[in-house]
């Protein structure tokens, strides 16, 4: 028998949920289930896909209340919750109409005159979901919205400290017969996430490097492919020549957004040194203008943070910081309100690498700024790092571009941050340690979850292997 997890509220602090995980037989069945039924849904053909995933989006509309509220209780913010269902709900429009040109056949000719090749790819059978806390609905459905598109069946796991989403979200897909049969989400913790691999044919997974370790192995250990999008620690550099208004602005909204509980956050900043004390202060100055969404939800723009072991850790990469003699020109505390922890927008300067905030993945609300000297001394701090997710970079466009090609990132901002938030058609891959396997951006986010298959079709009617006379 699986033993009851409880669930914290961000904003109370209070325990006031259970999710109940499956025994691992009762998951293996599930995987069965949803297997067996994938081939029915690979045979209604793209067209029904797509109009059952529209059905569903139709659901969603009218469920959206309870949904909303349930990301709400999740997450402890409005606004953010709000815009990732508005999110969720493009993504299915827009993966709907780029689906058809992206799967399908053809044929062509070969450097062999009557050899001809039909390339087609069939989807995998099952295919495993395992998603984070911090935007509970958009990560479990980012990889899961292309995978059904394509004839895969997905089980997801979400992750157990904000669950509470999928209750509702089950409530719609029930409404959609052909979809509840090769979809379904269950609940549970790292147990219940690495018994999902042991029984799915392709994984998933978004999360910290040290899980993304684990699930890689493990699904080595199946033989099955693993695409993993892992930490990061967003560098921005902001160039002699860069708009400090806008860098400014740009930074802060990248920096703080969600709480700067996202895996796209820039979490540290290489100013030249010639505008460096201009940039901080104006940094500083529209830092203070965001308060708090506390007492109430709507007071505010900075919601809690969502996991208490989050909370300890972005207090104890200020305390190195401050140990250390950075310093603090706003925020800078780990607070506790109403039973849920805090921490406004915070600003640090007289950084350097030594320090876990210049280091670590702080995955908080937290600007630590440094001075350089060369733009090759840029380049080299903002590639010291094990991660290599994204980046930002601020100046003339053209220096802007010489300098982002050479940041060993996956994707780079120039003269904006954390754009691939928003911008879904670039293709791209992490360095380092920030993750492994196809694009989840692009085509290949569809065309990932298929197996290509050739047929090299023979074409005159010679009954001798074509190299026969030749010998």
């Amino acid at each position: 028998m699986t033993k009851p997890i409880e669930v914290r509220n961000p904003r109370t602090g209070k325990y006031d949920y259970v999710i109940i995980p499956p025994p691992a037989k009762l998951l293996a069945q599930q995987c069965s289930r949803l297997r067996r039924a994938q081939k029915s849904w690979q045979q209604l053909g793209l067209e029904a896909r797509i109009e059952a995933l529209q059905q569903w989006k139709q659901a969603i509309l009218s469920g959206r209340d309870k949904l909303t509220e349930a990301l709400v209780a999740d997450t402890g913010r409005l606004s953010i919750s709000v815009l990732e269902i508005d999110s969720f709900l493009s993504s299915l429009d827009r993966w709907c109409g780029l689906a058809p040109k992206l799967l399908q056949d053809f044929e062509k000719d070969t450097a062999i005159p009557f050899i001809e090749l039909q390339q087609t790819a069939v989807p995998y059978s099952l295919v495993g979901v395992i998603s984070p806390w911090n935007f509970p609905l958009l990560l479990s459905t980012i990889d899961t919205i292309p995978a059904l598109l394509a004839g895969c069946a997905v089980i997801v796991k979400p992750s157990e400290i904000a669950p509470r989403f999928v209750t509702p979200l089950l409530a719609t897909l029930n409404t959609v017969p052909k979809l509840r049969d090769i979809l379904t989400f269950v609940e549970g913790a790292g147990e219940t996430g690495a018994a999902l691999i042991d029984n799915v044919d392709l994984v998933c997974f978004t999360g910290s490097v040290a899980t993304g370790r684990k699930v890689a192995e493990a699904a080595a250990r199946q033989f099955i492919p693993a695409f993993l999008e892992l930490g990061g620690k967003d560098p921005a550099i902001i160039l002699e020549s860069a708009d400090i208004e806008l860098a400014t602005s740009a930074i802060l909204w990248g920096s703080v957004v969600n709480t700067g509980q996202s895996c796209l956050s820039i979490e540290r900043i290489y100013v030249a040194e010639s505008i460096f004390d201009k940039f901080y202060h104006q940094l500083v100055t529209k830092a203070y203008r965001l308060r708090l969404a506390h007492p109430k939800i709507e007071d505010g723009e900075i919601g809690p943070i969502i996991a208490e072991r989050q909370a300890a850790i972005i207090k104890d990469h200020l305390q190195d910081a401050v140990s250390k003699k950075a310093v603090i020109h706003c925020g800078g505390e780990v607070e506790q309100l109403s039973g849920g922890w805090w921490c406004r927008p915070t600003v640090l300067t007289s950084v350097n690498h030594s320090m876990k905030v210049m280091t670590e993945e702080t995955f908080g609300p937290i600007m630590p700024v440094m001075a350089f000297s060369r733009v090759e001394e840029a380049i080299a701090l903002a590639n010291d790092t094990i991660y290599g997710l994204s980046a930002a970079v601020f100046g003339s466009e053209a220096e802007a571009l010489k300098v982002a090609q050479q940041i060993d990132a996956g994707a780079i901002s120039i003269n904006d941050a954390a754009l691939t938030a928003l911008m879904h058609e670039g293709e791209k891959n992490a360095f380092k340690f920030s993750g492994m396997g196809g694009s989840r951006m692009g085509p290949a986010a569809l065309t990932r979850f298929m197996r290509k298959k050739a047929f090299l079709v023979k074409t005159n009617t010679v009954s001798d292997p074509w190299w026969f006379n030749s010998q």
